[in-house]
């Protein structure tokens, strides 16, 4: 894929090619990580969202589902490479899993 300015269109153009899209996000109909499960076999993408805004509604809204990092006490909000990181080794984990 190429890159592109609109992270919408980008979005819909993964989701037209099979990929499964994910924001990371806290939102009212999100899954929270430990309760995500990769689909065997397909391709996922995931959106992280700007430190101080998070992903932009519409681009929410775009994607297949929205993933949630379970937090615990006052603070709700991680360092975006934190997040990235945490995200990135469960899904490789689970998706290792079930190779």
């Amino acid at each position: 894929w190429e890159y592109d300015e609109d992270t919408v269109d980008l979005v819909l153009r993964l989701k037209e090619d099979g990929v499964l899209t994910y924001a990371v996000e806290q939102t009212e109909n999100s899954i929270f990580l430990d309760d995500f499960k990769p689909v065997p076999n397909r391709k996922i993408a995931v959106v992280m969202g700007n430190e101080v805004e998070g992903v932009q509604q519409d681009v929410i809204l775009a994607c297949d589902g929205v993933i949630e990092i379970p937090q615990i006490g006052t603070k709700h909000s991680l360092n975006i490479s934190v997040c990235t990181g945490v995200i990135v080794w469960d899904l490789f984990s689970k998706i290792n899993k079930n190779v």
